[in-house]
């Protein structure tokens, strides 16, 4: 396996959301110790990259449909593997995640992972399996940082509905259009709590003013349907996480900590230059 082939599998490039979700739920929790904000990011690194190596191990077959150009279609790597190294990478992260006393959440993480993997191609409930996901890496966070609060939980169903809006758009992706849009009004919901959380913060509503943007982008790509627009969109969309998760940081009164998060969102588009993010 080549290095190229390994981050394609894992679809790096994405990763920075994921880092900034954990510092988000770390945030909200009320204690940012930075030794464990980083253990953090590493157990979460390792269940994204185990969820997309099982990805891709259970599409195997579809994506040689739709995805030729995916390493297993392409033959860079057999479906055993990838099955293997994916679930070496969860059972890394449920490690990680039981060190720092979040064991809890790290196995619905988990379970999130491997239902979505197994079944999104099969219910249209993936949007919220993926959603689920996206929620427990806040609350893994939280768990880690000192216990799961109110604003812990309202911010991660934020991200939820962020993420299975998304989510539904890029089941279309293969396709390269969008169906019904009724379902993308869901994205309401993590901008109007969003604006709640700034707390009227300069900055917080600077960052709020961001991710308007960027979801309005996507959307008008999403909207104008053209060719390659829903790919483009959906990179998007992952990216504005880390945006929400700046605003999330920044009406706490956490300045520095939201720029953090606000560079993950430009870090993020960086690197889906270099390894496709979908």
């Amino acid at each position: 396996m080549t290095p190229r082939t390994f981050l394609t599998l894992g679809r790096v490039s994405n990763l920075p959301t994921v880092w900034t979700n954990a510092l988000a739920g770390s945030v909200l929790a009320g204690v940012v110790d930075p030794a464990t904000v980083l253990i953090t990011c590493v157990a979460l690194t390792l269940f994204y990259m185990g969820g997309m190596w099982l990805n891709d191990a259970f599409d195997a077959e579809i994506d040689a449909r739709e995805k030729a150009g995916r390493p297993i279609p392409r033959g860079e790597v057999t479906r055993g593997t990838v099955f293997a190294g994916g679930a070496a990478f969860l059972c890394a992260g449920l490690l990680i995640a039981a060190l720092l006393g979040a064991w809890l959440a790290g196995l619905a993480l988990a379970a999130a992972i491997l239902l979505y993997d197994w079944q999104h191609k099969r219910t249209a409930l993936s949007p919220v399996i993926m959603g689920a996901a996206r929620l427990c890496c806040y609350l893994l966070a939280a768990s880690a940082a000192g216990g799961i609060n109110g604003a812990v939980w309202l911010g991660a169903l934020g991200l939820m509905a962020h993420t299975a809006g998304l989510t539904y758009a890029a089941k279309q992706e293969a396709y390269d259009r969008i169906g019904s849009v009724w379902p993308l009004a869901v994205l309401a919901v993590p901008v109007f709590y969003a604006l709640v959380a700034t707390g009227g913060a300069a900055l917080a509503v600077a960052i709020w003013a961001g991710l308007l943007a960027a979801l309005g982008v996507a959307l008008a790509r999403l909207f104008r349907r053209a060719k390659g627009d829903v790919p483009k969109a959906v990179v998007t969309m992952i990216a504005a996480m880390s945006l929400y998760d700046a605003v999330l940081i920044a009406g706490t009164g956490q300045g520095a900590l939201a720029l953090l998060a606000v560079a993950g969102f430009g870090l993020t588009l960086l690197l889906q230059w270099v390894v496709s993010g979908t």
